[in-house]
């Protein structure tokens, strides 16, 4: 019996090895259709920019050319005049491809490179109606990329402004954890939360935005990012006999971290702090293993004062930050006009 179980042990090991192979395999080729595909796209459209250019023709060159390539190839419909105008848009957009420059931060002459591949073609066209700042640009190419965003998701965020909420969490991340977590630990925290998925009102009580953040888990691990497990609401421990719960206890992938998330419906208060502390301690003490990272505390406030935040975590040696969130029901027919102009 024993050999027939670790025969069937071995054999599940095996046969999830050649899966993920297969997986990969998939993986690589649908990357590779998607260079080719881009690549045939921004060729097209540098071609119409240096034939308008040099010889001086209209607009009217793109009908044309649309009703020339329907004849050659009558049941492909990727080259209406529409798609053309999106070929140019992203030869003008990307002239450096198959990457976009960059600047590495503000004020520097040093410059990054974005592979333009990591997404679709349709996230591209989004992209360049909905951003036009390329240092905006170039952080949705990597986060839907980094989080395997599809095309509405994308949009969703960007109708968010991620971009402007990342890492703006207050926290004392820089003097608590290892340089390596640290700025990694950073950018995984925003401020403030978009909970507009959650159908309350603004006079609200805690355990109501909990219970109704756990039944839309979805929307809210879409929100809080790419790497949380969630382990549980009110979740217990106890400590010197005494019974406590946790609001919100997750694990963090990429970080190798418990999360502990405290929500307040109300204004930030410094006392909210010790608690929190409290309870990133005890998680450390005991549940966290030789292989796992310092135990990071999130506070989630309905508002705060950040002078008073800045107070609060100064001098502590335990991980914390501090957002607010944002209520009110956000219905996906906000989002319909950023559709409206993509062609499927």
């Amino acid at each position: 019996m024993k050999e027939e179980l670790t025969l069937l042990h071995d054999y599940q090991n095996w046969a999830l090895l050649i899966s993920e192979k297969i997986k990969q395999a998939h993986t690589r080729a649908a990357l590779k259709v998607n260079d080719e595909m881009l690549q045939l796209y921004w060729e097209i459209g540098n071609s119409i920019l240096l034939i308008q250019k040099e010889k001086g023709w209209g607009s009217k060159v793109i009908d044309y050319l649309s009703s020339d390539i329907a004849k050659v190839f009558p049941e492909s419909n990727g080259f209406s005049v529409r798609n053309l105008k999106y070929m140019k848009a992203f030869a003008e957009a990307y002239p450096d491809f198959p990457i976009m420059q960059v600047p590495l931060a503000q004020f520097t002459s040093e410059f990054v490179q974005v592979p333009l591949a990591q997404i679709t073609w349709y996230h591209h066209i989004s992209l360049i109606s909905k951003v036009k700042d390329p240092i905006k640009r170039a952080f949705y190419i990597i986060e839907s990329a980094r989080n395997e965003w599809s095309r509405d998701v994308m949009l969703l965020q960007i109708q968010s402004k991620l971009y402007e909420r990342a890492g703006k969490s207050i926290n004392n991340f820089e003097h608590t954890l290892p340089d390596y977590q640290s700025d990694l630990a950073k950018s995984i925290f925003k401020d403030p939360y978009n909970f507009g998925f959650l159908s309350l009102s603004i006079k609200v009580k805690e355990l109501e935005i909990e219970k109704q953040l756990i039944e839309k888990i979805t929307d809210f691990l879409l929100e809080l990012g790419k790497g949380f497990a969630f382990l549980g609401k009110q979740y217990p421990i106890e400590v010197d006999g005494t019974d406590y719960r946790i609001d919100l206890l997750f694990y963090h992938t990429i970080l190798h971290s418990y999360i502990v998330i405290e929500l307040k419906a109300g204004e930030f208060l410094p006392e909210y702090i010790s608690k929190l502390n409290f309870y990133i301690s005890a998680i450390d003490d005991k549940f966290c293993t030789p292989a796992d990272e310092p135990t990071i505390g999130l506070l989630l406030c309905a508002s705060k004062s950040n002078v008073k935040v800045e107070y609060s975590i100064r001098g502590l040696n335990k991980p914390i930050g501090v957002a607010t969130y944002e209520l009110g029901q956000l219905l996906k027919d906000k989002f319909g006009y950023l559709l409206d102009d993509i062609e499927k």
